[in-house]
């Protein structure tokens, strides 16, 4: 077996030298920069967008979670009219279990479950039933969106202010100060956050 000669032995010292200098830059100095660049511009959102309550971490704005009514200490699954509700999630909202349905437009179990949701919305907030919005019968590819549509909001309120015995202006006005613009004036649509909506909603009693 030949050796390695001179000038192949410093050509791979050398590609080793090239190595070792890009995994330090974008392995290590890079990842920390904007680390820490993150964390001085946007810490909330650095450290995941946390929801504090007393000094607890409860929930992330950026992950929905279900507002169910709670019976005997456990979860009956079904909503709890007290909390602004989220869009419909194939996986119950668990991180697990991320995804859509995969259903296409046209596809029967699709239209099954969309006039399912649009009687339940119906009743529930009393509402007709082509008011019902579109988001309040749709999931969103992740399973996880915190957002819902300034019009689900509002459709929400007169249920929310009754069950919790507050004026409507008031649970209103909770609503308007929660509406997200567009990013940039352009990108996106304007949403609301559930998750940060009814954190919000919990102070105002």
């Amino acid at each position: 077996m030949a050796r390695p000669s001179g000038r192949s032995l410093r050509q791979h010292l050398a590609a080793f030298r090239v190595l070792l200098v890009l995994t330090l830059v974008t392995g290590v100095a890079y990842p920390l920069a904007v680390t820490g660049v993150a964390h001085v511009a946007f810490p909330s959102q650095a450290d995941g967008s946390l929801v504090d309550d007393n000094g607890r971490v409860v929930a992330s704005g950026l992950i929905g979670q279900e507002f169910t009514l709670v019976e005997n200490g456990e979860a009956t699954g079904r909503p709890d009219p007290k909390w602004f509700q989220p869009r419909p999630s194939v996986g119950s909202y668990d991180p697990t279990s991320s995804g859509a349905s995969n259903l296409g437009p046209n596809d029967p179990r699709l239209v099954a479950r969309v006039k399912q949701r649009r009687a339940k919305v119906s009743g529930f907030d009393h509402l007709a039933p082509h008011d019902v919005p579109t988001d309040a019968l749709t999931a969103s590819a992740s399973g996880l969106d915190p957002d819902i549509s300034p019009a689900y909001a509002f459709a929400q309120v007169d249920r929310v202010a009754r069950t919790r015995g507050l004026s409507t202006a008031t649970v209103r006005a909770l609503v308007a100060e929660h509406v997200q613009r567009r990013s940039l004036g352009f990108l996106g649509q304007e949403h609301v956050n559930v998750v940060l909506l009814n954190h919000a909603l919990a102070g105002a009693g």
